[in-house]
């Protein structure tokens, strides 16, 4: 289990770095980021940041890339933020979570359409204009 320091350092980094990437990186190959979280080793000497990028396979790589080349001015303005001996070197990893999520997203409505093909095609969210009148004030009242 992380120690606290370790989680404060980790979310102290999380922020800067998610701040970062928003307001003052311009490495056009940097965009799209989410960061997800960040880990640290106990001797706060590595942290590896977890971030989700849209695209394809191709844009994602290039991200990680101009993320990879923008660590020392990260580790810069993270070193001003949290004092430690040490500034965690970075190193940034694609969390492929929401991919996963979509994929099974997928198969599951693929699955509910082979079982019942009839429910497959009810709609969600019922039109409004299917309830007027019972939306509509009385006038008469």
């Amino acid at each position: 289990m992380p120690s606290r320091r370790t989680l404060k350092a980790a979310e102290a980094i999380r922020e800067v770095v998610a701040s970062a990437i928003l307001t003052e990186i311009r490495d056009p190959r940097v965009k799209d980021v989410t960061v997800i979280g960040v880990e640290v080793t106990p001797d706060m000497r590595e942290a590896v940041v977890s971030v989700s990028v849209m695209g394809e396979e191709a844009q994602k790589q290039l991200t990680l890339h101009g993320l990879q080349n923008s660590a020392g001015f990260l580790q810069s303005k993270i070193a001003r933020r949290i004092d430690t001996r040490y500034t965690p070197k970075l190193r940034f990893e694609l969390n492929r979570g929401m991919e996963n999520a979509m994929v099974v997203g997928e198969l599951l409505g693929k699955i509910r359409r082979e079982k019942d093909p009839e429910d497959a095609f009810e709609p969600t969210d019922p039109s409004p204009a299917a309830n007027d009148d019972d939306t509509q004030p009385n006038e008469d009242a």
